[in-house]
């Protein structure tokens, strides 16, 4: 049983905690302050001299002119970063399906191999792969492929091949996070889903696919999270500035000989706006999908 002094030196424990906490939290979030006050200045109050002081007046032209500049490129963006997150999910849990409850002979080098693309740094591979996208474009070139249908080809210069792009590369980190998911799902329901003659894809689409939802949760937030951020492939892969997405739009904004801090600052505030509210909404289930893959089972 704790005595009173005890129970006074608990408190004041406590206490000394969360006061760290709170000051590394605000320590953490000075950036953001400097970002939300900064875009609610007016031009002439957007200086270093003044980077800490509130607005004498606060202002939402910053954020509409921001919006202006950057309203087609965030369709650009979502028109990436949805079927590409969609896609790279179902292959992720296809892969880890089949790399969990149907192992085959190599699957223990196989997986390996696979997860060191997790580690090619984006630069050494840029050369091969614009190559590859110009490859493309010219074999459907050659394949007469309707101009309508050209906005859907993977090449070099579409959104459509910028999206392939992160398909393939979102490949490993879908895997690992579906097969380490699917590793914990007993092996006896698909014993017994094979007794009563499901095949392969049979026991996937009804006996696994219904038990994912944990780890498609985690994996699609991780995924819209990483490709609507990416910034390198998305300034090297398109040509045309009319489809490149908002990070790169974001880019521009800075002006060539002057730079409009305020309406940056809005501009950056609006293109994190996507993924803020995914994780303001739906971080509760991206924890409980990596809790459900490390303790269940």
């Amino acid at each position: 049983m704790m005595t009173r002094p005890d129970i006074v030196l608990h408190r004041i424990g406590r206490i000394g905690i969360y006061a760290a906490l709170l000051a590394a939290s605000a320590f953490y979030l000075l950036p953001v302050y400097v970002l939300v006050v900064t875009s609610l200045k007016p031009y002439a109050e957007a200086n270093l001299t003044q980077m800490w002081s509130l607005p004498s007046a606060a202002s939402l032209e910053s954020f509409q002119r921001a919006y202006e500049q950057l309203r087609p490129h965030f369709r650009n963006s979502f028109y990436l970063a949805i079927p590409a997150t969609l896609l790279s999910a179902l292959l992720g849990s296809v892969n880890g399906y089949i790399l969990s409850k149907w192992r085959f002979r190599g699957s223990e080098i196989l997986f390996p191999l696979l997860l060191f693309g997790m580690f090619i740094p984006y630069q050494s591979i840029l050369i091969p792969l614009v190559q590859v996208l110009q490859q493309v474009n010219t074999v459907a070139q050659a394949a007469g492929v309707p101009a309508a249908w050209q906005p859907l080809v993977p090449g070099y210069g579409s959104i459509a091949g910028l999206a392939f792009v992160h398909i393939v590369y979102g490949i490993p980190i879908t895997t690992l996070i579906f097969r380490n998911y699917y590793a914990t799902i007993p092996n006896e329901l698909v014993e017994a889903a094979k007794i009563d003659g499901a095949g392969l894809f049979s026991i996937y689409r009804l006996v696994v696919l219904p038990l994912s939802m944990p780890a498609f949760a985690v994996v699609m937030i991780w995924q819209f999270t990483s490709i609507w951020n990416e910034f390198l492939f998305a300034v090297i892969l398109t040509q045309n500035p009319a489809i490149r997405p908002v990070t790169v739009a974001l880019y521009n904004l800075a002006g060539s000989y002057i730079v409009e801090w305020n309406v940056q600052m809005a501009g950056a505030l609006l293109a994190a706006m996507p993924t803020l509210l995914v994780y303001i909404f739906l971080g509760r289930f991206f924890m409980r999908g990596l809790l459900a893959g490390a303790l269940k089972g």
